[in-house]
């Protein structure tokens, strides 16, 4: 990563921005997502404005990821933000920076050519490699994640492909990320994107990768595997349903093992949560930032992408 020629890297306060982006220059793998971008990428030669190198792009898309930023932001934010342009590439304050327009068309570049999904797996073949992942069984859940309800805009009504979803006894209106994480390391393999209204179990089979023996669930998955879509050498371990758990015994010998098998597999499904905390609270992802399911699912799977990277630095830092 480049420093600032105006020395400013070396001078101002060691902050929780910069000392995050020093953590993943280390552990993304720059090398590996540039070689799968390139070929997508638009050739230099050409009248007009020079295109950008894609390793310089694709920094500013991820930290687009991490800070949230609108297209507009971003700009703004690398003319006045030294650790931004250093970790862009970007060192000197005379250097051409790229514009929203270049940023949106990158975006685009991704989105068109399914390119999210292919870093998700880029990601996650490096995480094997450094032998997390083992892919064993694979734990599956959904959360919300809240729309624009406003008809205020410029169509003058909310987001067709959105729908409202009631959870407890409160009323969300948005979409949901489904993921699939593997048991044991808590990384995400697979992710889908789904109105609100969509029911957990529906998208259940469709969260596992194939090779797993064992897929664990909340009671919002039950009979998940009698779905059309199961695989018969899975075998699905569901919590039991809340109001039926509190009617246990713990008196009776029964009832108290079967309080302690639903302990077992509550400790293995809070696996799940890590990505959702990483994704919405380090993130700040609590919003669609798109209309429409399949951009916002394309960014979500970025995302969680980079969440395993976050979640895998201390052992990817002491692999290296």
């Amino acid at each position: 990563m480049k420093q600032s020629s105006l020395g400013l890297s070396n001078t101002v306060k060691r902050t929780r921005k910069r000392e995050f982006l020093d953590a993943m220059e280390l552990v993304v793998p720059w090398a590996e997502l540039v070689a799968l971008i390139e070929p997508y990428a638009p050739e230099s030669g050409r009248r007009g404005q020079q295109p950008f190198a894609v390793q310089t792009l694709l920094r500013i898309h991820f930290m687009q990821q991490w800070f949230k930023l609108s297209d507009p932001a971003m700009e703004e934010a690398l003319h006045d933000v030294p650790a931004f342009r250093d970790f862009a590439g970007l060192s000197r304050w005379d250097e051409h920076i790229p514009s929203e327009s270049s940023i949106l068309r990158f975006r685009h570049l991704l989105e068109r050519h399914k390119l999210a999904e292919q870093i998700l797996a880029t990601v996650n073949a490096l995480l094997q490699a450094k032998g997390l992942q083992l892919k064993a069984g694979t734990v599956v859940d959904a959360t919300l994640i809240a729309a624009p309800s406003s008809t205020k805009n410029q169509s003058g009504e909310r987001d067709p492909e959105m729908h409202q979803s009631k959870k407890g006894n409160q009323w969300y209106f948005g979409m949901k990320a489904h993921i699939g994480v593997d048991a044991d390391s808590g990384l995400v393999h697979t992710v889908r994107g789904t109105a609100g209204n969509v029911n957990d179990v529906i998208e259940a089979n469709a969260l596992l990768h194939g090779q797993e023996a064992s897929a664990y669930g909340d009671a919002g998955y039950q009979g998940a595997h009698k779905r059309p879509d199961a695989k018969s050498t899975v075998r699905w371990y569901i919590a039991m349903h809340p109001g039926k758990r509190r009617t246990l015994d713990l008196a009776d010998e029964v009832d108290r093992l079967s309080h302690q098998i639903e302990k077992i597999k509550a400790s293995i499904r809070a696996k799940v949560e890590h990505p959702f905390r990483v994704l919405k609270r380090q993130f700040g992802h609590v919003k669609v930032r798109y209309r429409g399911l399949k951009k916002n699912t394309l960014q979500f799977t970025t995302l969680f992408a980079l969440s395993n990277l976050w979640m895998a630095r201390q052992h990817l830092q002491a692999k290296a």
